[in-house]
């Protein structure tokens, strides 16, 4: 079952994105956010904990998604959040879904990729700058990959 995210329930959001990112800070080229604070929807087992989350927010007629996680591959864990978000953003009017990734997240792309999101920009050495304000970004993946860029996939609604 889906939940959204309500009061009563960020503190739990900020403890499991502490847990799984470092922090619940997200920093991408369109800026700080805290995802504790944002909008989302989340998943969560029989004993209560979250299995997946999905943060976004609305500005004018574009929905930014800003964090998805999914503890378990291939359950559709993360394609029932992403649809929760793009239903909102419908309702809420939106045109365009945005969102970014790193150039080393071979899996994201294709998760995204194969739900008609494209790539529109390709942000050289953003990583960079974002390990200036959060410094705990790794400089390589778990495959020895350099995370440097940030790629930004769009879809029209």
């Amino acid at each position: 079952m889906i939940i959204h995210v309500i009061e009563e329930t960020r503190c739990q959001i900020k403890a499991f994105l502490t847990e799984h990112w470092g922090s619940s800070q997200m920093v991408t080229s369109t800026g700080v956010h805290d995802c504790s604070l944002l909008d989302g929807f989340y998943v969560t087992n029989d004993d209560h904990e979250i299995m997946g989350l999905i943060t976004y927010y609305i500005t004018s007629q574009t929905c930014e998604i800003i964090s998805l996680d999914s503890l378990e591959e291939g359950k559709g864990i993360g394609s029932r959040l992403m649809q929760a978000v793009e239903e909102r953003a419908a309702q809420q009017q939106c045109k365009l879904l945005t969102l970014f990734t790193t150039n080393d997240n071979e899996h994201a792309m294709r998760f995204y990729q194969h739900r008609e999101y494209t790539i529109s920009k390709v942000i050289p050495n953003a990583v960079e700058l974002a390990r200036k304000i959060k410094p705990e970004i790794p400089l390589y993946n778990e495959k020895g990959v350099p995370i440097k860029d940030e790629i930004v996939l769009i879809k029209h609604l």
